[in-house]
């Protein structure tokens, strides 16, 4: 396959950026645009000439031509969306989060692998290279043993009347936590609250505990006076500081730890480290545009995408027990939805 035909579907404040990737994309042909709003419509006709642009979502899924759909529409529309695209056998691109249930996201998996199509995540940042030095820091034991993470994802942002700030912008911090540390958690435990809308949670801590005894905790909240994307992961010989809002100095490693050695008294016996801060030099790249060549690459020779349908299900689970456990007031909820 020379070039995938591709068509993108929600082309608004997220979906722009997916347009302007997959139509520069080397390997790629970017054959239709899709929104419901005419005026998008009218600005891709100017700024992507030759694309096809439609406001009918199954004159795409009905176009033999089309061999892959890019869905940016809102969450609560890509189940639907998506499971349309699988059945009419074309490889799918599902912004975050992929559904709102993990019975829906098993589906698309099982459909997915049934038909031999490629399901993909936008888990934009497991392609981030701040991140892949992170998840290089923990695979190398350059921070010894994994003691917790803790994520925050902060700003006065945009305010969704549609999904709450654990479902908006949660999705990140734990596909991150769950790429670093390799595995799922045992409980999800989570506390939020409503200020500006009935029922839709502004602000949200949500915790995870895994078997080997590691945590995360992730604080996500559109009401804060700062902008703030920040993973700190605390090892037992080293911390590392992961700051996208940075510039340039995207990671600091710390030589800092609590040693400890044979005397008797407990005071003795801990003593605190202090060495270098080491800043490494990362080679930034759009992690949008990686993210996007990678689902090329994927369809192309037929490899399992990092963020596939399962990565995508494993994600969902922990947001909808974090959802169960705002209902619950903080309650610890299991993945298989026991408290």
């Amino acid at each position: 396959m020379d070039n995938v035909n591709t068509a993108c579907i929600g082309t608004g404040y997220w979906g722009k950026n997916l347009v302007r990737n997959f139509y520069n994309l080397p390997g790629c042909r970017l054959r239709v645009c899709c929104d419901l709003d005419p005026d998008l419509l009218a600005k891709n006709a100017i700024l992507y000439p030759g694309v096809s642009l439609t406001q009918d979502y199954s004159q795409v899924l009905e176009d033999p031509s089309v061999d892959a759909v890019v869905l940016a529409s809102p969450a609560v529309k890509h189940y639907e969306m998506a499971k349309l695209a699988l059945e009419a056998g074309k490889h799918a691109y599902v912004e975050k989060p992929l559904t709102l249930s993990a019975d829906d996201a098993e589906e698309l998996c099982e459909i997915a692998e049934a038909r031999g199509l490629v399901l993909m995540v936008g888990h934009l940042m497991e392609y981030h290279p701040g991140v892949g030095k992170l998840k290089q820091l923990v695979e190398d034991g350059s921070l010894g043993d994994i003691h917790y993470l803790y994520a925050q994802r902060l700003n006065l942002g945009i305010i969704r009347k549609d999904e709450n700030a654990l479902w908006s912008l949660a999705p990140h911090d734990v596909s991150i936590a769950l790429y670093l540390l390799g595995q799922e958690p045992v409980t999800v435990s989570a506390r939020g609250e409503s200020y500006l809308q009935p029922d839709i949670e502004d602000v949200v801590f949500c915790n995870l505990h895994f078997k080997n005894r590691a945590m995360v905790q992730i604080q996500v909240s559109w009401l804060n006076p700062h902008k703030i994307r920040q993973i700190t992961v605390v090892g037992s010989q080293k911390m590392a500081v992961f700051d996208d809002v940075e510039a340039t100095e995207k990671i600091r490693i710390y030589d800092k730890g609590v040693n400890g050695n044979d005397y008797a008294s407990y005071g003795d016996a801990l003593t605190l480290r202090t060495g270098d801060i080491t800043i490494p030099k990362i080679d930034m790249t759009e992690p949008l545009k990686t993210e996007c060549e990678h689902f090329l690459t994927c369809i192309k020779e037929g490899k399992t995408p990092r963020s596939d349908g399962r990565d995508g299900l494993r994600v969902v689970k922990v947001l909808e027990a974090a959802q169960k456990s705002l209902k619950k007031n903080g309650v610890p909820v299991g993945l298989n939805g026991a408290s």
